[in-house]
């Protein structure tokens, strides 16, 4: 079984799908992993941390995506690459189905079954394909650090020769995954 992995051409992207740890473990399962030239840079992962974990490196995006059996991305393909994959294999990506009829059709007629990740229930033994609670995550430590840099407060209470300054109040609304993690920070 190949898995092919393309880098996301999304402007202003750093995650990857696949990181060599996990390319590694996958290879130790008897997979070919294959990923495009470049795919973990901005992650902070290069080629050769893949290659050591016994991925292939590609250059060739049409051809790496056409020759996998499974193909994982972080965000929804370009239309005009759901042509390139090969009938009969499987896509696994943030998919946004409902949103995205046009998708859910070229899948469909192309013989390539979607895996929507935005949809694998959120239990225990799939938990480790939680991509919802680990984005929310992120996405709750960010915006605490975002509202610090434009707030005209300072968050900590800090305490200076000068005097003491009262840390910021801020009003969290929800306490899901994202709530619970900016609460942490």
């Amino acid at each position: 079984m190949k898995i092919s992995v393309p880098s996301e051409t999304h402007p202003g992207e750093n995650r990857a799908p696949l990181t060599p740890d996990s390319a590694a473990k996958l290879v130790k399962l008897g997979a070919q992993v294959e990923v495009q030239a470049g795919l973990g840079l901005g992650a902070g992962f290069s080629d050769d941390a893949y290659t050591k974990a016994g991925a292939t490196i590609s250059t060739d995006r049409k051809a790496l995506i056409s020759s996998g059996d499974i193909v994982l991305r972080l965000r929804k393909p370009p239309v005009e690459e759901i042509s390139w994959l090969k009938p009969g294999s499987i896509h696994a990506s943030l998919l946004d189905p409902f949103n995205e009829k046009e998708l859910v059709q070229k899948f469909a007629e192309r013989g390539v079954s979607a895996i929507s990740m935005e949809f694998i229930p959120r239990t225990t033994r799939a938990q480790k394909m939680d991509v919802l609670s680990s984005q929310a995550n992120l996405g709750g430590y960010e915006s605490v650090i975002l509202a610090a840099r434009y707030s005209n407060k300072i968050f900590p209470m800090m305490t200076t020769a000068a005097g003491t300054i009262l840390p910021s109040k801020v009003f969290i609304i929800g306490v899901g995954v994202a709530g619970l993690q900016a609460i942490a920070t």
